[in-house]
C-alpha cells in the first residue's frame, strides 16, 4: 500500500513540476495564461465497505486549471498590435478552423489580410467602399489601393458678417440737364423705396432762376440739384470779328439784369484774349473758354460763357462806340442738373410740365463703386476654400459678401449680396445677379433668395485647367432644375450645394467659425490606426481616413472549458459552450488597446516558490517509497 501511495505522490509532484516549468517557460509569451495543478486524495471504498477508519490510497491530479486573469499591457511600435483590456478573445481563422487567442501580435500578409505570426487570419466586421461597417463577419483585409477622388457636393460655411460695415456701392440716377423753362410753373413729388414719406417740391415760380429751381429741388431727401447758365456765341463772334474791330471791340456781360461787369479789352485781338479778360474778373461764378463748334453755318471756334450758379446771363458785343448799345445780343440758356440716390423710386408731376417725370423714367441707375472681385474696396468680406472636381483636381472657391441698404424702412432687417467665384470666374449666376441674404433683427439668417434653409445650389460650374479650358471632369447637369439638396450619391455632375444656414450678422468682427466640404483628391495609404472599439482606420496622403473593418471578439460562458491547442490559442469545447461574438467595448466584451500587447499573466516569483514546493513534495514521496522498501526488506530478511 505504501509503495502505491508514494508512487501516486511522485506522479502528482511530477505533474506539478511540469506545469510550473511550463509556466516559467512562458513567462514572456504574449497572451499566455498560467496554469495550476489541482489535486485530490484517493480512498479505496466499495458499497457498504468504507469502514470507520479508512486509509488513503494516495493522490491524483484532478485538473490542470488555467488562470484567465488579465495580464499587463505593454506598448509596442506596431500599429496593428492589439491588446484586450477586459473579457474576450480574438477570433482567428486557421485554414477553416476557428481558434481563439489573447495574443494580439498582428501584421499584414501578401494578400492584405490581417494575420498573427502563425498566418492565422483575424476575423471581424468588414466595411463597404464608403467605410460603413456592414455587420458581416469575415477575414479582415487591408486595401492598399489608392483612395479614389471624391467630387465636392456640399460645402458648409459658418461665419459672422459684421453688421457695423457700411454700404460700399452707390446707385444714382444722373439726369440729362433740364432747361429752366420746363421746370418753371411745375411741382414735383418724390417717392421713396425705403419707406421715407413722399416729398413735394413747391411749385417753381415762372420767373424763378435756375438757381432758385435747383435750391427748391435740392431740399428733397436723396436728391441733389445744381444749376448753370451757358451762353454760346453765334457765328457772328469769331476771331475775325474781334481782330477786325481793332481797339473798338466791345463785349458786355450782365448777371440777372445788373450793370455790365467791367472787362479790360483794350488789347483784345482774338477770342482767346476775350476769354482771358472774362476769366480775370472778380466774379468767380463766371468763366469763359473758346470751343470748336460745327453747325450748318460755320465751323469757326466760338466763345462760351458759363455762370456756374445758374443766374440769368445777358451777353452783348459789337464795334459801336461807347454809349451806343452793342449791335449783337444773346441770352444764356439756364439748365438744372439733378441726381437722385437709390431710395428715390418715382417722380410724379403735380402741375405744369412733365419733363422731370419723363426724364426720371427714362434714366437708369448709374452704379459707382460697383462690385469687382479684383478690387477689395468694392466688397466688405471674402473667404476662400478648396473644392474638388470629379477627377480630384483642386479649385479655389471664393465667397464675397457685399452689404446692401436695408430693405423697406431699414427696421428689423438687413441685407447682403453674395457672389461666388471659382478660379477667377463668377458662378451661380452671380456674374449677372448676386444672391440676396436677409437677416432679422437678432442677426439670424432669415433666407437666401427666399430659401429659409440658407442653401445655394450651384449648377453652372465648368471645371477648367490652369489655361482656362475644360479639364475633362464632369460639368453642369443637363437639367439644372432637377438638382436637389442634398445631392444624391453617386453624383453625376459638377453641381454642389453651399450651406450658409448658420451664418450670422452680429456687431462683431468678420470671422469664419467653420468651413467644411466633402470632396478630396486621390490619396495613397500612409498608415493605419485602431480605435478602442477595434475599428481599423486607414490614413491617406490626402488627409482622409476611412474605416476598413472592425475586430470582432468572442466570450464564453465557461472560459475554463476552452481547450488549449498551442500557439497561445484555444478551441471551443462542449464544456466551454458556444461563443458570444460582438464588437469590442460592447456588452461584457473588453476594449482594444492599439499598439499594445497583453503580457503573460505568469507571476514568476510565485512560480519559483511553487517549484521549490513541488521539488520538496517529490523528495518527500520518494522518501515514503524508500522507507517502505526498508520495512519490506526487513521482513524478507526474517528467517
Amino acid at each position: 500500500m505504501a509503495f502505491n501511495t508514494g508512487l501516486s505522490g511522485l506522479r502528482a509532484a511530477s505533474v506539478d513540476l511540469d506545469v510550473t516549468g511550463n509556466n516559467i517557460a512562458n513567462a514572456s509569451t504574449v497572451g499566455f495564461k498560467s496554469s495550476k495543478v489541482q489535486f485530490g486524495d484517493l480512498y479505496a471504498s466499495g458499497f457498504l465497505s468504507a469502514g470507520t477508519n479508512p486509509i488513503g490510497d494516495g493522490v491524483r491530479v484532478q485538473d490542470v486549471k488555467q488562470s484567465f486573469g488579465q495580464g499587463n499591457i505593454s506598448f509596442t511600435d506596431n500599429g496593428l498590435d492589439m491588446a484586450i483590456s477586459g473579457d474576450g478573445f480574438f477570433i482567428l481563422n486557421n485554414g477553416g478552423e476557428i481558434r481563439y487567442s489573447r495574443a494580439g501580435q498582428f501584421g499584414i500578409d501578401k494578400e492584405g489580410y490581417v494575420v498573427n505570426n502563425q498566418n492565422m487570419r483575424v476575423q471581424g466586421y468588414t466595411a463597404d467602399d464608403d467605410g460603413n461597417l456592414s455587420g458581416i463577419r469575415g477575414d479582415l483585409q487591408i486595401e492598399t489601393d489608392n483612395l479614389a477622388p471624391r467630387r465636392t457636393t456640399n460645402l458648409q460655411t459658418d461665419l459672422n458678417l459684421d453688421s457695423r460695415e457700411s454700404v460700399l456701392e452707390r446707385r444714382i440716377r444722373d439726369f440729362d440737364p433740364i432747361e429752366l423753362g420746363q421746370l418753371q410753373g411745375a411741382s414735383f413729388t418724390f417717392g421713396y423705396s425705403d419707406g421715407t414719406s413722399p416729398y413735394t417740391v413747391p411749385p417753381i415760380d415762372a420767373s424763378a432762376s435756375a438757381s432758385d429751381a435747383a435750391i427748391a429741388i435740392n431740399a428733397a431727401p436723396g436728391v441733389t440739384a445744381t444749376a448753370t447758365t451757358t451762353a454760346l456765341m453765334d457765328a457772328a463772334l469769331t476771331d475775325g470779328f474781334v481782330s477786325g474791330a481793332g481797339g473798338g471791340f466791345r463785349f458786355e456781360i450782365s448777371v440777372d439784369g445788373s450793370a455790365p461787369i467791367p472787362l479790360n479789352l483794350d488789347t483784345a485781338a482774338s477770342l482767346e484774349d476775350v476769354a482771358a479778360a472774362i476769366n480775370d474778373t472778380s466774379n468767380n461764378a463766371i468763366s469763359a473758354s473758346v470751343v470748336d463748334h460745327d453747325d450748318d453755318t460755320s465751323t469757326a471756334p466760338r466763345l462760351r460763357v458759363i455762370h456756374s450758379g445758374g443766374e440769368p446771363l445777358d451777353i452783348a458785343w459789337g464795334s459801336e462806340p461807347v454809349g451806343t448799345p452793342p449791335s449783337n445780343t444773346q441770352q444764356g440758356v439756364s439748365e438744372v442738373f439733378v441726381t437722385t440716390d437709390r431710395n428715390v423710386d418715382q417722380v410724379t408731376t403735380d402741375s405744369g410740365s412733365n419733363a422731370f417725370e419723363v426724364a426720371f423714367n427714362a434714366t437708369p441707375f448709374t452704379v459707382t463703386n460697383e462690385f469687382n472681385p479684383i478690387d477689395q474696396r468694392t466688397y466688405n468680406h471674402a473667404t476662400s476654400t478648396t473644392i474638388f472636381d470629379s477627377l480630384g483636381n483642386s479649385h479655389e472657391l471664393t465667397q464675397f459678401y457685399v452689404k446692401e441698404p436695408s430693405p423697406g424702412n431699414g427696421v428689423g432687417q438687413s441685407q447682403w449680396s453674395i457672389y461666388l467665384q471659382i478660379d477667377g470666374e463668377l458662378v451661380g449666376g452671380t456674374d449677372q445677379t448676386p444672391y440676396t441674404a436677409l437677416f432679422d433683427q437678432d442677426g439670424q439668417l432669415e433666407s437666401i433668395n427666399g430659401d429659409p434653409n440658407g442653401e445655394l445650389i450651384i449648377t453652372d460650374w465648368v471645371p477648367k485647367d490652369p489655361s482656362g479650358d475644360p479639364n475633362g471632369a464632369d460639368g453642369p447637369p443637363a437639367n439644372p432644375g432637377d438638382v436637389v439638396s442634398p445631392i444624391p450619391e453617386p453624383a453625376t455632375s459638377s453641381a454642389f450645394v453651399v450651406n450658409l444656414a448658420n451664418t450670422t450678422q452680429y456687431g462683431a468682427a468678420f470671422g469664419v467659425n467653420d468651413q467644411q466640404q466633402n470632396g478630396y483628391t486621390t490619396g495613397r495609404l500612409s498608415g493605419l490606426d485602431v480605435s478602442d472599439q477595434g475599428v481599423i482606420f486607414a490614413r491617406y496622403t490626402n488627409g482622409q481616413s476611412k474605416s476598413l473593418g472592425q475586430v470582432a471578439l468572442a466570450a464564453f460562458n465557461n472560459t475554463d472549458g476552452l481547450s488549449p491547442v498551442g500557439d497561445t490559442t484555444w478551441v471551443e469545447t462542449f464544456e466551454s459552450g458556444q461563443p458570444v461574438i460582438g464588437a469590442p467595448d460592447t456588452g461584457t466584451l473588453g476594449s482594444i488597446k492599439a499598439s499594445s500587447v497583453e503580457d503573460s499573466n505568469v507571476d514568476l516569483s510565485a512560480e519559483l516558490v511553487n517549484l521549490i514546493i513541488a521539488q520538496r513534495n517529490y523528495q518527500a514521496n520518494a522518501k515514503t517509497i524508500e522507507t517502505s522498501d526498508a520495512v519490506t526488506q526487513t521482513i524478507i530478511n526474517l528467517r
